[in-house]
């Protein structure tokens, strides 16, 4: 069987505000939601069309886990949304009031440009050639 990476947990403030924004700015789709008791929820989102890796969106619990929350990548861009349409994909999160950090850009590899999540993290919106 080949090994693919399943999951990234993203540390966010609250459940239901990162699921709206992921949702209805992202357009992602809400794959599970679960209650897992005390507090804790089991929230999966996906870009549309995405079979394999997902992302947890994982409530922080306490002050280290809050202090990660926009920074989990120090400062660079931590995940990167491959499309296969930029300029559908960049106007429609344009309109939709995603921040972004950058024009995009043409490099020799696609076309990119960087953007932010609702709580500070770096993304990488990106269109690969051929």
């Amino acid at each position: 069987m080949p090994q693919f990476i399943g999951g990234v947990a993203l540390v966010v403030r609250d459940y239901d505000e990162a699921k709206a924004w992921y949702r209805d700015v992202l357009g992602f789709d809400a794959v599970e939601d679960t209650d897992l008791g005390g507090g804790k929820r089991w929230v999966v989102m996906a870009p549309p069309g995405s079979a394999e890796t997902r992302l947890l969106l994982a409530k922080a619990a306490g002050p280290e886990q809050e202090a990660a929350i926009g920074n989990q990548a120090g400062g660079r861009v931590f995940l990167f949304l491959r499309t296969d349409d930029f300029w559908r994909d960049y106007h429609r999160m344009t309109a939709a009031g995603v921040t972004f950090c950058e024009e995009p850009r043409v490099e020799a590899y696609g076309t990119v440009v960087v953007f932010q999540d609702l709580y500070g993290t770096r993304w990488d919106l990106l269109q690969l050639n051929g």
